[in-house]
């Protein structure tokens, strides 16, 4: 049996829901999201210590890089500058401070509730809507 573009998720009906679900979700994530403040902190070796040791973490990435100018084929030169990218991408996330802005207690609910309650129809209209039942397995 074929199904109809108003069959969401392989069920009957929900093309609404699944819409409107979809459209409340996007507005309480991009609603929170504009309340976000990002900081980009210093980088401290393990926590300690005055000074930053970002230039730690290129050790690693500039040998690779150089094993890489000598040889491009080189397995070493291709480790180094990997890791060394993963590890300067990782420090940099880690040290990120992410902050909510201060905001009314209505417009946080409303910002909840668009939120949830959009996750909340998407996953309801993957059920049968109304009085329609599930079509029979064909074996």
């Amino acid at each position: 049996m074929a199904h109809s573009l108003k069959d969401v998720g392989g069920t009957r009906g929900g093309l609404g829901l699944f819409v409107l679900g979809l459209v409340m979700a996007v507005a309480g994530a991009y609603l929170i999201s504009t309340q976000v403040t990002v900081f980009g902190g210093y980088w401290t070796f393990f926590g300690y210590g005055a000074g930053t040791s970002f230039g730690m973490t290129l050790v690693p990435l500039l040998f690779g890089v150089g094993f890489l100018f000598y040889d491009a084929k080189s397995m070493v030169g291709w480790v180094l500058t990997v890791l060394g990218a993963v590890v300067i991408f990782a420090g940099i996330i880690v040290n990120l401070n992410i902050h909510f802005r201060s905001t009314s207690l209505y417009n946080t609910l409303i910002m909840l509730v668009l939120l949830v309650g959009g996750l909340g129809l998407i996953f309801r209209s993957l059920r049968p809507v109304g009085g329609a039942k599930e079509p029979a397995a064909d074996g």
